[in-house]
């Protein structure tokens, strides 16, 4: 690796105002984990990283109001997982990060570097979306809400400025939402998957009144599936309904191919995947 400067401030905002909007050399750091392999294999040559570890405590704090789970940007993802707050109120996030790559990264990785990093293939950002996740960002103009669908622009981009970071992620806790999160990989259960599906599903009763379903790893992005998502409104989930709403995620889908499989498998994929998560999401309780 060629040398750079490590500063390490004490705020969020602090660290912002050491970033430079118009040098992409100089990037912020936190868990590091896609970082580092960058830097290793030269894909990326910092002339300076600004430190995100020694930021205020508040950053990497998990905090429950009546209507929201806040989750500060800097909390490790393992600390998300094994959280009692976030296994008694969104079970679904805590089982989906079980197989998010293994406990020695999510030991380390944050929660706001895995939503910066913005690679289509990460196992969160399409279950955050469909439970309605916003982000809070700062920067030295100050603050911004943006919901998590709104952060991701492209393969590998987001829309967040160069000197603007991401302090909080917040999920609204919804009382009939069930959710559900499956991946298909092409090796083991915690690889990156070829596709991810995540269900939200608003209930009244047994009726599906409101449905949000987002696939990725397919896409190059995280993409919502309207079409499929109108199919299960006012049903009851039962085959026929779900068989519309499988044909029409499949239909809608622009899947791109890749190392894990082609564009034809993967819309077959999403057609096979979007049934099983809507079964996983009726069966769970609560947000899943």
């Amino acid at each position: 690796m060629t040398p750079f400067d490590l500063v390490e401030p004490r705020s969020l905002r602090d660290a912002a105002g050491l970033l430079d909007p118009d040098d992409p050399s100089v990037r912020p750091i936190a868990g590091g984990t896609a970082l580092m392999l960058m830097m290793k294999a030269g894909v990326f040559k910092p002339t300076r990283l600004v430190s995100l570890r020694s930021v205020e405590p508040e950053a990497s704090r998990i905090q429950v109001d009546d209507t929201t789970l806040r989750i500060g940007a800097l909390t490790p993802l393992a600390s998300l997982e094994r959280s009692a707050e976030t296994r008694r109120l969104l079970p679904a996030i805590s089982r989906t990060l079980r197989t998010l790559s293994n406990v020695r990264v999510r030991n380390v990785a944050t929660i706001g570097g895995h939503l910066a990093h913005a690679d289509p293939h990460m196992d969160l950002p399409p279950l955050l979306i469909a439970l309605g996740a916003s982000i809070r960002v700062v920067g030295p103009g100050g603050e911004r809400t943006l919901p998590v669908e709104s952060l991701f622009a492209g393969y590998f981009e987001t829309s967040l400025a160069r000197n603007e970071l991401i302090a909080e992620l917040s999920v609204p806790l919804w009382p009939q939402v069930r959710a559900a999160y499956l991946k298909c990989t092409t090796r083991s259960a915690d690889d990156w998957p070829a596709l991810g599906v995540a269900v939200a599903l608003e209930m009244a009763g047994s009726s599906i009144t409101e449905a949000r379903i987002v696939v990725s790893a397919a896409t190059e992005r995280p993409t919502k599936l309207s079409g499929a998502s109108v199919a299960l409104r006012g049903g009851r989930g039962d085959d026929a309904a779900l068989r519309r709403a499988c044909d029409a995620a499949a239909d809608e889908v622009s899947p791109m191919a890749d190392a894990h499989g082609s564009a034809a498998y993967k819309r077959e994929l999403v057609r096979v995947y979007v049934g099983r998560a809507v079964r996983a999401a009726l069966a769970a309780g609560g947000a899943g």
